[in-house]
């Protein structure tokens, strides 16, 4: 059985709200003493009640991200970086990080309204917002904190960061118009994502700077998966008039892309050039290694944990709603030679 604070109080000879005060840090309490105090707890092996102090104050010292899942697995490497960069930033802050998954829709929304109703966080983390977002209308509607790695069509009254999809993916129509594509196929994801629609809009008004029509016969959307990004490709490399690039909307399904190439007998960078977005680890070390659009997913996960503990904290913002401008990684896949210098 592990010391208490009367155990502590006993042996420095002090009150055991003295000792209390002492190991929380309060200024009206001597440095001599909270040495003392830490010193004899350290001794007896004192562990504080973590669960009854945050009672006391009102506070889980957690925060929340329920990731939105579509199948039994998920390996998606982009929301490890983005998990990774979120739970290191809360650590160094004092907080927990609550993890969870659900399908998108009624079950996912439940569990947002059960964990405010506990409640057991502070706040949460959204992800992938969506062109009618529920779990933004309720969180704003609970006025219950939230910072969000999105934005949405026509509602920017909540806190967010975003990189600009738009720019990147034009950055992408540049990079393949100037080395001569004219057909390029386009792998797309989910219609609903706010993420994906804006990359989808660069991705046709990139073409139209570059004088090229958009043939929507070459758009193919799925599930962002690796397994999707492969049986889409090889529909588009199949077809008589296939297109001579295939620009996807992640990374994960570019690989799929890449895999599909090369198992009918094309040279990737040579034959067919196929780009991703985001950078995951994996682009620079598949092969051929993979032309992208960087966005610091890592940083991205610490600036959107800082934001939304400083709103729990009601400490001020310096900026509420942050769009990143991303960079191309010219690499193999596009350009069939290996890239010395991947500036953008």
């Amino acid at each position: 059985m592990s010391a208490t604070l009367k155990d502590i109080a006993n042996r420095v000879g002090k009150s055991v709200t003295t000792v209390s005060r002492a190991l929380n840090d309060f200024d009206d309490v001597s440095p001599e003493t909270k040495a003392e105090v830490q010193r004899v707890a350290d001794e007896l092996g004192y562990i504080p009640n973590i669960l009854a102090q945050r009672l006391q104050k009102q506070s889980t010292d957690t925060i929340g991200i329920i990731l939105p899942t579509f199948g039994p697995r998920f390996s998606d490497p982009f929301f490890s970086e983005f998990l990774a960069g979120i739970g290191n930033q809360a650590a160094k802050l004092g907080y927990d990080l609550l993890v969870s998954t659900r399908p998108p829709g009624k079950i996912e929304l439940e569990a947002y309204q059960q964990q405010v109703r506990s409640p057991r966080v502070d706040g949460f983390i959204i992800v992938r917002t969506r062109l009618q977002d529920q779990r933004i209308t309720f969180l704003s509607r609970a006025d219950f904190p939230f910072v969000a790695f999105g934005r949405m069509l026509d509602d920017d009254r909540y806190i967010y960061v975003d990189e600009d999809g738009e720019y990147g993916m034009k950055l992408i129509t540049d990079h393949l118009a100037e080395l001569g594509h004219q057909r390029i196929g386009y792998l797309d994801g989910p219609a609903d994502l706010m993420f994906a629609y804006y990359r989808r809009e660069g991705f046709v008004n990139g073409l139209a700077e570059q004088g090229l029509s958009a043939d929507r016969t070459l758009f193919v959307s799925g599930d962002l998966t690796q397994k999707a990004g492969y049986k889409l490709a090889n529909e588009l490399l199949n077809r008589p008039d296939a297109p001579s690039a295939i620009a996807a909307c992640n990374d994960l399904m570019a690989l799929g892309a890449i895999s599909a190439a090369q198992d009918l007998g094309l040279e990737v960078g040579e034959d067919v050039a196929i780009t991703g977005f985001d950078n995951i680890p994996l682009a620079e070390h598949c092969h051929p290694p993979l032309t992208t659009v960087h966005q610091p997913i890592y940083q991205i996960g610490e600036m959107v944990c800082k934001m939304l503990i400083k709103q729990i904290r009601n400490e001020s913002l310096e900026q509420e709603q942050i769009i990143l401008r991303p960079s191309l990684m010219v690499r193999q896949s596009s350009t069939g030679k290996k890239v010395l210098s991947e500036n953008s």
